[in-house]
């Protein structure tokens, strides 16, 4: 079975960027202040390709390389994450500044890579400090450390969203990690009441909690609320079957956002119930494959950084399909591999890759020597 699971994993992948390509097809088209209609689809292919060559490499790379180079990696992260608050670099979009200028791409988003080089941190730390890790200051402070810093520069470029998503992949990877559980629960009880106070405290972000409570509002709808309830509208116009390919209607102006964060409403209205269930099919064959090469991994370090990267994948699309059915309020996060967005697209392929390449090593490293199947006898003489 373990052979499958880089097919079942590259499978679903496949066809979400596939979907991804058609959807910005039919929904970018529409979007207001672009004067060529295909320019997010071709600028989201040419990233595509990239992150599939990024993709392929990092799939033959040894991950004892990241292994290794960690600490250095995890500086990199941080120092790209810092530059969001350095003015004349910061890029500034809709009050948040999660991005920064970067040559031949434009723009660039510092916390898409600091994910992935996240969990390679708390993985290398774990294969370095395996006996260490049930004790409170090496199995708990110290990676809680490695993970608080990134999560704290990107939670105060006002990326609510991004920061809780990289905190529950990091406790995913403590958790598997085997790190006590009697740390973990009062650490996530005390981070949800800050959070809690946090939000708050911003007008902005609670009058989104708000709107989402009172949805049903007329002012809601036509102000905070006005995403959320356009897309359930567009659920409802989808149905079972879907309106069909390119024949929506909340994309004319009327959802905002409809190619980036809430691009799934536009496939539940044109391709219908059968669309959105599918779509969320491949989010599951990701799981299942993630951990299944987590299983199967060889050592500590590949098993922890399977479990980070299938997490860093699969909760932004919980979290976004939450958000769209209007389960959870809106918290700007894009949907892996479907929505328009050449930084997360192109790491998050790159991510997939280095699960390839887990899986792969895995095998090998698991295949018998020759000569060692021939089975033995032993008797004893009398």
């Amino acid at each position: 079975m373990a052979r499958y699971l880089n097919i079942s994993l590259c499978t679903a992948v496949a066809a979400l960027v596939a979907l991804g390509l058609v959807m910005l097809a039919s929904t970018s088209a529409w979007v207001k202040g672009t004067e060529e209609p295909y320019y997010f689809f071709v600028r989201q292919s040419w990233m595509a390709g990239a992150g599939i060559v990024g993709g392929l490499f990092l799939a033959t790379l040894d991950p004892r390389h990241l292994r290794r180079g960690w600490p250095w990696l995890l500086l990199a992260g941080c120092l790209l994450l810092a530059l969001c608050y350095v003015p004349g670099v910061a890029a500034d979009l809709n009050g948040e500044k999660r991005w920064i200028h970067f040559p031949v791409v434009n723009r660039f988003q510092p916390s898409e890579v600091a994910k992935s080089i996240t969990m390679i941190a708390l993985a290398g730390w774990f294969a370095r400090w395996q006996t260490e890790i049930p004790t409170f200051w090496k199995g708990f402070v110290i990676p809680g450390i490695l993970l608080g810093v990134p999560f704290c520069l990107i939670l105060f470029e006002t990326d609510m969203g991004t920061a809780v998503g990289l905190g529950a992949a990091g406790f995913a990877v403590l958790f598997a990690a085997g790190v006590r559980l009697r740390y973990l629960l009062p650490t996530v009880v005390t981070g949800c009441v800050g959070f809690y106070f946090l939000v708050r405290s911003n007008e902005n972000r609670w009058s989104r909690i708000e709107a989402w409570l009172n949805l049903e509002d007329p002012y809601h709808q036509m102000h905070k609320g006005l995403q959320q309830w356009r897309a359930l509208l567009a659920f409802g116009n989808g149905g079972v079957q879907g309106q069909g390919l390119g024949n929506g209607f909340e994309k004319f102006g009327h959802m905002p956002y409809a190619h980036t964060d809430f691009i799934f409403p536009n496939i539940g209205e044109e391709l219908g119930l059968w669309g959105t269930l599918l779509t969320v099919l491949c989010y599951v064959m990701i799981a299942v494959s993630g951990i299944g090469i987590a299983m199967y991994a060889s050592n500590v370090f590949n098993r922890c950084l399977a479990i980070g990267l299938t997490a860093v994948i699969v909760v932004p699309a919980m979290v976004n399909i939450a958000v769209t059915t209007a389960v959870l309020p809106n918290t700007g996060l894009p949907l892996p591999f479907v929505s328009y967005g050449g930084t997360n697209l192109v790491f998050t392929l790159a991510s997939v890759g280095l699960l390839c390449g887990i899986q792969r090593r895995s095998r090998l490293e698991r295949r018998p020597e020759s000569g060692s199947g021939v089975q033995k006898t032993y008797e004893v003489r009398l």
